[in-house]
């Protein structure tokens, strides 16, 4: 657990850090996929580019006269075939994590909404609902997470 939420004061039960615990746990693998899908995501942009550029000065231009004669520089290159099975890999990559992505958001903010809908059942006591920001503020500074409001 972290040492944050686990030197919080009495006011906050031990579900609670619990749940509080387990929405940084989904924050994280969230930001994890969210910054791995944007590496993936620019890589197969460059790739990409570097690919058709190559292409362009290997195949087009010095056999753009007949498209027969293109085909046949394209495959007589065994390179073409590695560098474009690369770059399909690379995109459906980035698909896979992309839809990793909004996966671990979707339960990162289902939890998150969860909190904020209970947080009446979390804080029963008056003293704890009255001190209750004091974990909101914690969690914002900390760790980046809005519990005051559901909206992103």
């Amino acid at each position: 657990m972290e040492a944050t939420i686990k030197m919080l004061d009495e006011r906050t039960d031990q579900a609670t850090r619990k749940m509080l615990q387990k929405v940084v746990e989904r924050k994280r693998k969230f930001d994890n996929f969210k910054r791995r899908h944007l590496y993936v995501m620019w890589a197969t942009i460059f790739i990409t580019f570097f690919y058709l550029l190559y292409i362009n000065q290997t195949v087009i231009e010095p056999y753009s006269y007949s498209f027969a004669a293109m085909f046949s520089a394209y495959v007589n290159h065994s390179a073409n075939l590695y560098l474009i099975v690369f770059t399909v890999g690379l995109y459906g990559l980035m698909n896979l994590l992309r839809t990793k992505r909004e996966k671990a958001e979707k339960e990162y903010h289902a939890l998150r909404c969860e909190i904020i809908d209970k947080s009446k059942d979390l804080w029963k006591k008056e003293e704890e609902w009255k001190n209750r920001h004091l974990v909101y503020e914690m969690m914002k500074t900390n760790y980046d997470i809005n519990l005051y409001h559901e909206n992103k």
